[in-house]
């Protein structure tokens, strides 16, 4: 049987050394800011929140919320924006999405702050991803899923890596990640024919689909390693991942749950990366 590997262990890991650098920061006189804006009240926008704001708490971070209406206009939300690119005292952004129709991320994304933008919102920073320019932000989640892998001492370097998705919030970023570490990457997705023969072939399976235990045993090669990054709803209304874990666990030799897995990573990631913004702004 598979080990079930969670996500905690490598959060407080994180977390740990980030508790040590905010703490060097401030007898510096340098206090780390993070600012979220959300628009509306999003149910799973709220949760991230709680879930930022608890673990920016304990490492020291302060974070604000700018919380605005529903209905708020392009020309408004932008300067928004602006005022917290111009406010020194702010280090990170985070912008939920997805935005209302009413505001076009396409031309949002150019608004907000490079320097500032810590969960690759911007298309400076979406190209220093593809650079492997490390002086950008890449998006928190697809991070994520590479800490764990370095967390459990996962080999990356020249495994067979499959990711089944292509969104931008986790199937390109996370194959551009598994790529700058040196594994060989394939992406599937909805038109990809015999995609399970695909997946099964790869020594790291990651899957960001956003359907409910798509995968199931037919997709695992025998010992490999299963990152799931789904999050849904199954038919008895409980939170599972887009892969069927059950059915999985005995022919993979890692398996991340749902909950518990990469998702309980990606605050620590966010304020890793509010910390990184905080020095590179202060020429740290």
């Amino acid at each position: 049987m598979g080990r079930i590997i969670k996500g905690k262990p490598a959060a407080d890991a994180i977390s740990k050394e980030l508790i040590e650098e905010v703490i060097d920061l401030k007898s510096k006189g340098i206090a780390p800011k993070l600012s979220v804006v959300r628009v509306g009240e999003n149910e799973s926008d709220l949760a991230y929140e709680r879930g930022a704001s608890k673990r920016c708490s304990k490492i020291g971070i302060q974070m604000e919320v700018k919380e605005l209406p529903e209905d708020i206009d392009e020309e408004h939300f932008t300067a928004e924006i602006k005022k917290l690119n111009n406010d020194k005292t702010v280090n990170g952004i985070l912008i939920f999405r997805p935005l209302p129709k009413q505001l076009k991320e396409d031309s949002v994304k150019y608004i907000i702050a490079p320097n500032k933008d810590v969960d690759c919102f911007s298309p400076i920073n979406v190209s220093k991803l593809m650079e492997n320019d490390k002086t950008g932000f890449v998006p928190c989640t697809p991070s994520a899923v590479i800490e764990i892998l370095k967390h459990y001492n996962v080999e990356i370097k020249g495994k067979n890596a499959v990711v089944i998705g292509r969104s931008m919030v986790v199937g390109k970023p996370v194959s551009m990640l598994l790529l700058n570490e040196n594994a060989t990457v394939t992406i599937c997705h909805s038109k990809t024919r015999d995609i399970h023969l695909i997946a099964s072939k790869a020594d790291i399976l990651v899957v960001g689909v956003g359907k409910a235990k798509m995968v199931d045993e037919r997709y695992i090669k025998e010992g490999a390693i299963v990152i799931d990054v789904g999050i849904n709803v199954d038919k008895d209304g409980k939170l599972c991942g887009d892969v069927d874990t059950d059915r999985c666990v005995n022919k993979s030799s890692m398996i991340t749950p749902v909950p518990a897995g990469v998702g309980s990573v990606t605050t620590s990631i966010l304020a890793k990366h509010v910390v990184k913004a905080c020095k590179l702004q202060n020429d740290l």
